[in-house]
Order: structure tokens, then C-alpha cells, then sequence
């Protein structure tokens, strides 16, 4: 999300473009930049519990930073949505991508 944009904005792009391009349920993959913060990965894993997903992780060069990258099955747009504002309201310095 472009840090001048709006966030409801942002969301209402995106729910157009995911209903647009996608036929659901289908495979969505997020990614996520968290500062390396064994409770801050832990928390982004926690909040897709039980979904079946499928989460890698990989630490920077330097370990300041880990990318989680995600692969789930989900139902609609709004699910995907939701995930992402979940993400972003419960961990702190998070970068969704």
C-alpha cells in the first residue's frame, strides 16, 4: 500500500481487482515483512492458524527483517481483506506486501 493512499481506498482497489481476476475460492498468497521478532512471526502464523496454509519464512542478510510469505486457500475477497487488516492491526511494524 503506497503510504499517501488511503486505506479504505487501497482495500476497495484491491477487492475490485481480486474479484475481477480470481475465481473463488482459490489460492491467495500474501507476504509479509516483519522486523525478526520471534513473537512478531509468531503472531502473523497464529493469525493463519487452522487454515491449511502454508507458511514460509526467510530471514534478511542482515536478520533485521524475516519475509513470511503465505499460501492459502480462501473463500472470497473479503476474507482476504480481513486477513490483511488482522495482520496489520496486531503486529506492530509490519510491511504488507
Amino acid at each position: 500500500m503506497n503510504a499517501n493512499e488511503n486505506p479504505e481506498e487501497f482495500y476497495k482497489k484491491l477487492h475490485k481487482q481480486l474479484e475481477e481476476t480470481t475465481s473463488w475460492p482459490s489460492e491467495y498468497l500474501y507476504k509479509f515483512i516483519v522486523p525478526s521478532a520471534n513473537e512478531k512471526i509468531e503472531l502473523v502464523e497464529t493469525i493463519f492458524d487452522n487454515m491449511g496454509a502454508v507458511i514460509t519464512t526467510k530471514q534478511s542478510s542482515k536478520g533485521t527483517y524475516t519475509s513470511v510469505s503465505i499460501n492459502v486457500k480462501m473463500k472470497n475477497p473479503d476474507q482476504v481483506i480481513e486477513k490483511y487488516k488482522e495482520v496489520g492491526a496486531k503486529v506492530e511494524g509490519v510491511i504488507s506486501l
